[in-house]
């Protein structure tokens, strides 16, 4: 896939998750420029946090998982990419979170592998649960693992076959963004993609990625 069409499939991918939050926004400040009742007011302006901080979340995940965030180094901290993690996932208590990357630091390209994964997991879980990360270097190279388990897990099956390289890149659709992406960057560090969804409400989506 040529740079240009990536870059407007991701667009339409970031445009369509941003718009619920700026949406919420946009109707809280109508809302508040009508209303003079001091407790509904106050309820507006409660609203309008709430979407701003979702907002601001969602672009702090996206620019480590999209962009270039993280420093001019090879390596990024992993404590952003659990604050990125935690501000998209954890805020409203849907979904529990594990931390379990002992790992300071992290190649750039292996992070945003791990934060793709873990934004497909994450929104597989479409009635919440809980999601566990873990990553660990060793002599061959970084193993990582994002582990889904939910009272409803859905994971699109073109997605799978897009993560795992088993379709092609003509006609993607937005939402195959992420998965896109991590199979693209595993691929080019010469590693491998696993998933095992046959349990029922447990997800696992496993890459290792060689030294």
């Amino acid at each position: 896939m040529k740079s240009h069409e990536f870059a407007s499939l991701l667009c339409s991918r970031l445009c369509h998750d941003l718009l619920s939050p700026v949406g919420a926004l946009n109707n809280g400040i109508e809302l508040l420029s009508d209303e003079h009742d001091p407790e509904m007011r106050a309820r507006c302006l409660d609203l309008l946090g709430e979407s701003a901080r979702a907002s601001a979340n969602k672009l702090k995940f996206f620019r480590l998982a999209f962009g270039a965030a993280g420093g001019f180094g090879d390596e990024v901290d992993t404590r952003e990419a659990r604050v990125a993690i935690e501000g998209l996932f954890g805020g409203d208590g849907r979904i529990q979170l594990g931390w379990m990357v002992d790992e300071p630091t992290m190649g750039k390209a292996a992070l945003k592998v791990l934060l793709n994964l873990v934004l497909l997991a994450g929104d597989a879980l479409v009635r919440g649960g809980r999601l566990d990360i873990g990553a660990e270097k060793n002599a061959g190279g970084l193993d990582m693992v994002v582990r889904a388990e939910g009272p409803r897990i859905v994971l699109d099956p073109e997605l799978k076959k897009v993560l795992l390289g088993e379709t092609g890149e003509d006609g993607l659709a937005p939402r195959a963004a992420a998965a896109w992406l991590a199979h693209c960057l595993v691929a080019d560090g010469r590693g491998e993609i696993q998933v095992a969804d046959q349990e029922e409400g447990v997800l696992l989506i496993g890459a290792t990625i060689p030294a």
